[in-house]
C-alpha cells in the first residue's frame, strides 16, 4: 500500500467509526430509553430505523452528487448535518417532558447526514489507488473501522448511558466533528483529469441504466447479500440487548461488553480478510458462500441451548461469518465498475446496506412475540438465501 496515502485512509476510517456510533452505540441503551420515555420495543426500533430510512433514500442522490463535484464536497457538509441531527436528538431527550417524535427528528437529520458520509468513503478508497490489491486492503480497513465501531459503541454507549440516558445522542455529534476535522486536514482526493467529463444528469441516468443492463446479474447479487448481512447482523443485535435485559436482567455497562463480544470477532476477521483477498475474486466470492453458510450454521445451532455463554459463543461465529463477507463485497463492487460512476453505484449498494440496518431491528421485535426460535429460524433463513444468490448471480473472474 502506497505509504503517501495512510493518513487519508485513516481520517477516511473515522467516518464509518462515527456513522457506526451513530446507529450501533444505542443499542443496549435502548431498554434504558423505553423505561424512561415511556416506549414499547417497537417504537425503540425505530430510533435506529428511522436513522437509515433517511440514508436509503438519500444515498444514490450522495454517490451522483460525489462523482459529479468531488468526494470531500459531499462527505464534510454531510458530517456537519450528523452533528446537528445528534444535537437535536439529545436536547429534544434533556429538555423536552415527551420527547420520543423530537428524537425521532433528530435521528432523521443525522441519517440525512449520515447518506453522504460513509457511502462515499467506499468510492473515494477506490480512487485514491492503482492497484486493485491495495483497494481490497484500504476497502478492508475501512470495514474494520466500520466493524470496529460497533465493538466499541455498546461499551461506550452504555458507560454514557449510565451517566445521563440521553448521553449518547451527544456523543455521536461530538465525535462527527473530529471526523470532520480529520478529512478537512488530512484527505486529498485525486485531482479530476481533463477526460474526466461532468455529464449532465440524462447522459448520467442513461449510462447508468446501462450499466445495470450489462452488469445487473452480478450487481443485484452484490446488492441482496449486502442488505441480508446488515439486516442479520443488526438484527441479531437487537435481539441480544432484548434479550440480556429482558431475561437475565443483564443492564449497563455489563450488558455493553457483552454485545460488543460477537462484534470483535466481527471485526477481527474483516480486518483479516481484507488483507488476504487481495484482487482474488472467485476467492472472494467463496469466502462470501462459507461467510453465510457459517451464519447460517451457528443460527440453527443458538436454538438447541438456552444458555447465555453458548449463545454468546455461537453469535460470534454468526459475527465471523458477516465480518468474512462485507469486506469482499465492497471489493467486488467497487473494482468492478469504473471510476466515473463508482460513487453511484457504490451509494447504491449501501443503500442496500442501510435497507438491512433499517429492516432487522423492527422485524425482530415483531418475530419476538411469537418465539425466539422463531428469529434464529428466520435470520438462518434469509442467509441460506444469501448463499443461494452468490452462487447463482456472482460469477466474477480474475
Amino acid at each position: 500500500m502506497e505509504a503517501n496515502k495512510k493518513w487519508d485512509l485513516a481520517a477516511l476510517a473515522s467516518i464509518p467509526l462515527i456513522m457506526t456510533l451513530g446507529g450501533s452505540m444505542l443499542i443496549p441503551v435502548l431498554p434504558t430509553i423505553e423505561k424512561e420515555i415511556g416506549i414499547t420495543k417497537f417504537q425503540s426500533s425505530l430510533i435506529l430505523t428511522i436513522y437509515s430510512i433517511a440514508s436509503i433514500l438519500l444515498v444514490p442522490v450522495a454517490g451522483y452528487l460525489s462523482d459529479k463535484y468531488g468526494r470531500k464536497k459531499i462527505i464534510i457538509p454531510s458530517l456537519i448535518i450528523t452533528s446537528s441531527g445528534g444535537i437535536i436528538s439529545g436536547l429534544s431527550a434533556w429538555l423536552i417532558p415527551n420527547p420520543f417524535w423530537m428524537i425521532i427528528v433528530g435521528r432523521l437529520v443525522q441519517g440525512i447526514g449520515a447518506s453522504g458520509a460513509f457511502p462515499v468513503v467506499i468510492p473515494t478508497v477506490g480512487d485514491m489507488f492503482k492497484e486493485e490489491a491495495d483497494v481490497s486492503k484500504g476497502l478492508g480497513i475501512i470495514e474494520t473501522s466500520n466493524t470496529f465501531g460497533k465493538v466499541v459503541s455498546p461499551i461506550l454507549g452504555a458507560v454514557l448511558a449510565s451517566l445521563l440516558w440521553f448521553m449518547p445522542f451527544f456523543a455521536i455529534s461530538f465525535f462527527a466533528v473530529i471526523s470532520i476535522f480529520l478529512v478537512l486536514i488530512l484527505v486529498k482526493t485525486p485531482k479530476k483529469q481533463d477526460n474526466d467529463k461532468k455529464e449532465n444528469f440524462k447522459v448520467f441516468v442513461k449510462k447508468v441504466k446501462d450499466i445495470f443492463k450489462k452488469e445487473g446479474r452480478w450487481l443485484s447479487g452484490i446488492f441482496i447479500d449486502g442488505l441480508i448481512s446488515t439486516f442479520v447482523l443488526f438484527g441479531f443485535l437487537f435481539f441480544f440487548s432484548s434479550l440480556l435485559e429482558d431475561k437475565h436482567g443483564i443492564e449497563g455497562v455489563t450488558r455493553g461488553l457483552i454485545i460488543a463480544v460477537p462484534l470483535l470477532a466481527l471485526c477481527i476477521t474483516s480486518y483479516t480478510t481484507g488483507k488476504i483477498i487481495g484482487k482474488k475474486k472467485p476467492l472472494m466470492k467463496w469466502i462470501i458462500v462459507g461467510g453465510n453458510a457459517l451464519a447460517v450454521i451457528s443460527l440453527i445451532i443458538m436454538s438447541l441451548w438456552d444458555n447465555l455463554i453458548f449463545l454468546t459463543t455461537t453469535l460470534s461465529f454468526a459475527g465471523i461469518g458477516i465480518g468474512a463477507t462485507l469486506p469482499c463485497l465492497d471489493a467486488l463492487i467497487t473494482e468492478g465498475v469504473e471510476k466515473l460512476h463508482r460513487g453511484t453505484i457504490t451509494a447504491m449498494y449501501s443503500s442496500a446496506r442501510l435497507l438491512g440496518v433499517a429492516l432487522g431491528p423492527p422485524i425482530v421485535a415483531l418475530l419476538l412475540k411469537s418465539s425466539t426460535n422463531t428469529v434464529f429460524y428466520t435470520l438462518a433463513a434469509v442467509s441460506l438465501v444469501a448463499i443461494i444468490l452468490t452462487i447463482l448471480l456472482i460469477r466474477p473472474k480474475d
